[in-house]
């Protein structure tokens, strides 16, 4: 079994990327073969409406055409028992190589029919993680629960199964006192990095088990 986890983060080593290797270590820790994907290493774009993935009797009906850094990537999808995403939230989604990725990988299973039903071979298991520099409250405010409740909705229909794990109040930056950053307290911050920041990992390494294991749940 493998479980196949993509980063949306432009970092390799900060919260985003932290957390799914957390994941991923949930995920081994129940004999799950895993791969770590940094998105911003490849190539590619959104959707470009070629719908090749809608045409009748098409050789491309339910997947995507377009050849790239992706192609490959998708081809190991139905193969796996799980997926991650992993994205911070940028005004108030997750980001641009995360949302492009998620079009081409989403668009060619979901079908015009009536109802609407996907036609991914099977089911398998997601799980999206989200690191917000804001705290949940400001969160709120700016409407990013729409986007994260929206988007596990898409992946539950898709895909069967999905669960969502976000990380709030992350510490953004090495040295505060380097950026214009008023609006946040470096002291809190350093103490929300302490002390809840462990216990998001500790999340992550227990969603990686679950997205792993063989129930149901």
């Amino acid at each position: 079994m493998k479980v196949i986890a993509f980063n949306g983060s432009p970092r390799k080593k900060w919260n985003t990327a932290t957390l799914l290797e957390k994941a991923l270590e949930g995920a081994s820790s129940k004999g799950a073969e895993t791969e770590l994907i940094h998105l911003y290493d490849l190539n590619y774009k959104g959707c470009i409406s070629c719908f090749s993935c809608k045409m009748k009797s098409g050789k491309n009906y339910g997947r995507c055409a377009v050849k790239d850094d992706l192609t490959p990537i998708f081809e190991k999808i139905p193969d796996a028992q799980a997926l991650l995403f992993g994205s911070p939230i940028y005004l108030g989604t997750a980001t641009g190589q995360m949302r492009s990725f998620m079009e081409r990988l989403v668009f060619p299973f979901l079908p015009y029919t009536d109802p609407p039903e996907s036609i991914f071979p099977g089911k398998i298991k997601t799980g999206f993680i989200y690191t917000l520099g804001a705290t949940e409250e400001m969160a709120k405010e700016i409407g990013c629960d729409h986007h994260i409740s929206t988007t596990e909705m898409i992946l539950k229909w898709i895909f069967g199964a999905s669960e969502t794990l976000c990380s709030y109040d992350t510490y953004q930056f090495e040295d505060y006192s380097k950026v214009v950053a008023s609006r946040f307290d470096p002291e809190k911050k350093a103490q929300v990095r302490r002390e809840v920041f462990p216990l998001d990992c500790a999340k992550a390494f227990e969603m990686g088990a679950r997205l792993a294991g063989n129930d149901e749940g």
